[in-house]
């Protein structure tokens, strides 16, 4: 059993860059995968989110790619050749014509002109090397599986909530089923004494046991119960599976949660309604934990 709620992170250093990811999880109904890295290595977003969808099924999946490079290593110079080659040209000839004679020195000008972005130009290369695109998409799986272990950490700690949950069910169904044999003697005894009492003699006494099974079985709550515990059987076999089993239990929860409601509903005695609201409590705190499971 996997949580939704995990961190993973993962790192890789090399001589000429440095790549960290960190990744985080939160509940969400669905995969939601969002990455945010430096623009140029955006190609490789489709390869990283299926990437996650090999580890993932479910949660909201925020992904932090932060790339360092030396800017030697992936910068690359251009130089204007035949504007460089006019400039001194010109240069020379002013020296022996225009400026003969004069205080004129075509190097300091070339000094500061060769810096001109019209002639001279350092830029990011824009190719990637095979070896940092390997470099990256493995560092952003094991960031991927570092979070996996922790999503399997969190859930095996749930996994021990959810069984004692189940524990505390069985325990109050057997208590309720208890109580709800003796209510009915009970019930039964003080109807049809009631009615003697309003009635007297007179009454039919098969048409009395007839009336009091009738409003006996309005009552009946073995029905609820034996669907509850069915229902706390499955949550067991679910349990034990090692695939996602999130979506399955929220619905297993919706229908133990309708027979709670039925039996509090067709039950008056206080000791069944006690186990009811303690029922109601057990339940809501296993839907909780339900929305954090994958």
């Amino acid at each position: 059993m996997k949580s939704m709620t995990g961190y993973g992170k993962n790192h890789c250093l090399k001589e000429d860059y440095q790549i960290v990811v960190e990744i985080k999880s939160v509940n969400h109904r669905y995969l939601d995968t969002q990455i945010r890295m430096p623009r140029e290595f955006s190609f490789l977003e489709m390869s990283m989110k299926n990437c996650v969808k090999k580890y993932l099924t479910r949660g909201r999946v925020e992904c932090f790619v932060t790339i360092q490079k030396e800017a030697e290593a992936y910068q690359s110079m251009s130089i204007k050749w035949n504007l460089l080659d006019q400039l001194v040209g010109e240069l020379n000839e002013a020296k022996t014509t225009r400026y003969q004679g004069k205080k004129f020195s075509p190097s300091k000008i070339l000094t500061g002109a060769i810096m001109h972005p019209d002639i001279f130009e350092v830029a990011d290369k824009k190719e990637v090397d095979e070896t940092f695109e390997q470099d990256l998409l493995e560092t952003f799986e094991k960031a991927i599986q570092d979070l996996e272990k922790s999503r399997l950490a969190e859930g095996t700690e749930i996994q021990k909530y959810f069984a004692t949950y189940r524990l505390d069910i069985e325990e109050a169904i057997k208590k309720i089923k208890g109580q709800s044999e003796k209510i009915e003697s009970e019930y039964q005894e003080k109807l049809e004494k009631k009615i003697s009492d309003l009635i007297g003699d007179k009454v039919d006494e098969n048409r009395l046991l007839t009336e009091v099974a009738l409003l006996i079985e309005r009552g009946d709550i073995n029905e609820e119960l034996d669907r509850l515990a069915i229902h706390l059987n499955k949550l067991s076999q679910l349990l034990k599976k090692e695939t996602p089993v999130g979506k399955e239990m929220d619905f297993l929860i919706q229908e133990m949660n309708r027979e709670v409601n039925t039996i509090g509903s067709k039950s008056t005695a206080i000791e069944i309604k006690e186990q009811v609201v303690f029922l109601k409590t057990v339940v809501e705190k296993i839907r909780e934990q339900v929305q954090n499971i994958e």
